[in-house]
């Protein structure tokens, strides 16, 4: 099968984008060796390292975070929300104890 100019230009494009396969004995690419500087702690003046992904907040706290917003706003439609997504929780009891009171 022959290949035609186009063929040939796309292949030899995408080899040359590819890069080399192999890198000469003792040479790593540039990430490495910039990974490699932070390991050691070479050009970074922090002791420790920062965690990558923050942690996890206690859903307790969450929770009655925002029982305290819906009686902040003392509406029917925020203690009904809190209901919807927390029916299951202690604080929805005191919500609906709320919502009884909007009835009178």
């Amino acid at each position: 099968m022959k290949l035609g100019p186009l063929s040939a230009g796309l292949i030899g494009a995408l080899a040359m984008l590819a890069g080399p396969v192999r890198l000469p004995i003792g040479e790593q690419p540039v990430m490495a060796s910039k990974a490699n500087a932070d390991e050691s702690g070479k050009g970074s003046s922090k002791v420790g390292r920062a965690p990558s992904m923050p942690m996890a907040r206690d859903p307790a706290v969450a929770v009655a975070e925002e029982y305290a917003a819906a009686r902040q706003k003392a509406t029917r439609e925020a203690f009904e929300l809190f209901i919807a997504r927390h029916g299951d929780h202690p604080l929805a009891e005191e919500a609906r104890s709320q919502l009884r009171r909007f009835s009178r």
